[in-house]
């Protein structure tokens, strides 16, 4: 698996920096008895990055296999905090305003989980609408690596154990109670009866009810779908609600997923990836009633037959106003001249039809490997969302977007006040002067073990002018915004009162 990266702003400068997760090889393989699990990139500015990691007191050389990594403010004092996914303990990390870091985990509840379980990774979201942040983490199964499993193919070569090896477990939701505590509700949630291997997560109102739901990749189990009923409880639906297998009522082996509103008709959709052979998947959300399956109408099915896929994502990479479709590749084992993948774009022509568009990325953009995670971030403020990818065995790539095509844009820098700080959960509609409707929603949670930008983007193509914005708080409160200028990056600080509209 590798590690994952997360865009965070930990300075608060305006400019995105990178966090980085490092796995680390089996103790037999290790060079170093130290291992430093994380690394922390500052933006310069001006397309530079230094390293600050020590200072930041962000090194980790106590974590040892470090996986996927979570970002946000969850005590909501304006700084962006780090939650790590590892197979040894869990790590919460207190952004301290000054630059550096603490590690709180010790005492914050977080600490302790069944013993011996795997995380890769982590979502924060406020399913309660308290105005705290509180965290799922998926898990994908019971394992350290003194008792790794080998499964050799002759006597000189090992590949991957099969999952189906392994044990399944369920994910644990964490209760933001405020003061750096949380509470394990996996059991008193519903969360803990359903046992898989899990992967990717993705956070959304999937139903429009005002209550966040969540979304879980499995690898070789049934994808998981948790419809939050609002009352501190979640019902696993995805079988009844149509996103639990794919379109031939098989499992696959599910890695990142995305959930965004492919379509622009206010519904926000599924994508995952998976496995060479198995096809990737996207799923249009119909009204919040079921989920019907585009693979093959949208083409993704064609597209994706020969790959292998770990992060994915929603992302209007031209700024025409569709969310297009990202995602990192490379197989699992070393073991045939194919294993080897480059990335891949999928053009949303229509909301409904995708064209693979990659040799137009740039070679760059195309470079064989073993991708793994991946970050998407607008890193120089311009409007245009980059790409930051991890590769097993390789260092990252920084993949700045050169916006050849100068269609306009909005960013959307949201402050809570009843809500959560970030305005995670947020939605937001924005209408053109000409009278287009385009979706989004405030999440991090993309991809694969990775965080993404927490800045809401919107392209807008051609259009001039925005007649109208219309956020949706987690708190009730819709705030409307009358004609914003168009190419920038716009604050917006959460006013009026629960079921009012405020402009």
């Amino acid at each position: 698996m590798c590690g994952g990266v997360a865009a965070i702003d930990y300075n608060s400068d305006g400019l995105m920096d990178l966090f980085f997760t490092n796995g680390a090889a089996l103790p037999e393989l290790q060079k170093s008895s130290s291992v430093f699990c994380n690394c922390l990139l500052r933006n310069n500015g001006n397309g530079t990055f230094t390293d600050v990691t020590r200072e930041a007191g962000l090194l980790g050389t106590d974590l040892g296999f470090c996986f996927g990594v979570a970002v946000a403010d969850y005590n909501n004092d304006g700084h962006q905090d780090i939650f790590i996914c590892n197979a040894g303990r869990n790590a919460l990390y207190r952004n301290n305003g000054d630059g550096t870091f603490t590690d709180v985990t010790a005492g914050s509840g977080l600490a302790h989980k069944p013993q011996n379980l795997l995380s890769v990774g982590a979502a924060w979201f406020d399913y309660n609408n308290d105005g705290l942040l509180d965290l799922i983490v998926t898990n994908y199964t019971v394992w350290t690596p003194q008792t790794d499993r080998r499964c050799p193919i002759d006597a000189e070569r090992e590949q991957y154990c099969s999952p189906t090896l392994y044990k399944s477990v369920s994910s644990r939701l964490y209760r933001n109670l405020g003061n750096g505590r949380f509470e394990d509700v996996t059991e008193a949630s519903g969360i803990g009866k359903s046992l898989g291997k899990g992967m990717g997560i993705s956070i959304a109102d999937f139903n429009g009810d005002g209550w966040m739901d969540i979304f879980v990749a499995n690898d070789t189990e049934p994808n998981f779908l948790f419809v939050n009923q609002g009352n501190g409880t979640f019902k696993e639906s995805a079988l009844m609600l149509g996103a639990a297998y794919n379109m031939q009522g098989d499992t696959v082996s599910g890695m990142g997923s995305d959930a965004k509103d492919f379509n622009n008709d206010g519904w926000v959709d599924i994508v995952y990836n998976d496995l060479a052979g198995q096809v990737y998947g996207l799923l249009r959300n119909d009204a919040g009633k079921s989920f019907t399956d585009l693979t093959w109408t949208s083409r993704l099915g064609t597209l994706s037959r020969n790959l292998s896929g770990w992060s994915i994502g929603f992302v209007d990479y031209n700024n025409d106003g569709w969310k297009d479709i990202y995602s990192a590749n490379g197989d699992v084992d070393n073991l045939t001249a194919a294993s080897k993948q480059h990335d891949t774009m999928f053009q949303n022509l229509d909301g409904g039809s995708l064209q693979d568009v990659t040799d137009q990325m740039g070679s760059d953009f195309a470079v064989p490997g073993y991708q793994r995670g991946a970050a998407l971030v607008d890193l120089n403020n311009d409007g245009f969302m980059d790409l930051v990818v991890t590769s097993l065995g390789e260092k990252p790539r920084i993949l700045m977007n050169n916006a050849r095509v100068r269609n306009h844009w909005i960013l959307f820098d949201l402050e809570g006040t009843r809500s959560n700080r970030d305005g995670i959960g947020a939605v937001i509609e924005v209408e053109t002067g000409s009278g287009r409707k385009l979706y989004n929603h405030a999440t991090t949670s993309i991809g694969f073990m990775s965080s993404s930008d927490r800045r809401v983007h919107f392209g807008l193509g051609t259009e001039a002018e925005i007649s109208h914005v219309e956020i949706r708080w987690p708190s009730g409160i819709v705030q409307r915004i009358e004609r914003p200028a168009i190419d920038q990056i716009l604050k917006v600080k959460e006013s009026g009162t629960p079921g009012s509209r405020s402009k």
